[in-house]
């Protein structure tokens, strides 16, 4: 026998049996079905999780914390302003004197 570099036994064309073909495509659509339905739960039970409790105790500390010191800095903030405004007054009142 001379090797041909083929093996009679196995076949590179590869293909479904015509009796088993309306199985295979029942089982891709009832596992893709599957698949999505999954993903679809997933989705959702992390979304309601995500609702009931998004931050745990120390992340609301944490929010908490940084609430507060925003309002102090912005605290702060508005009464630099106002002493800023003051300060612009007494110039413009010196400089109307000086005039």
């Amino acid at each position: 026998m001379i090797f041909t570099g083929l093996n009679p036994y196995f076949s590179t064309h590869w293909s479904i049996p015509t009796m088993h073909t309306p199985v295979f495509i029942v089982a891709i659509v009832f596992g893709g079905l599957v698949m999505a339905l999954a993903v679809i739960c997933g989705t959702v039970i992390t979304a309601m999780k995500l609702r009931r409790s998004p931050l745990s105790r120390k992340d609301q500390r944490q929010q908490t914390e940084e609430a507060r010191m925003i309002q102090e800095i912005y605290h702060g903030l508005s009464k630099m302003e106002e002493r800023i405004d003051s300060l612009e007054t007494i110039l413009m009142d010196r400089h109307r004197k000086d005039r």
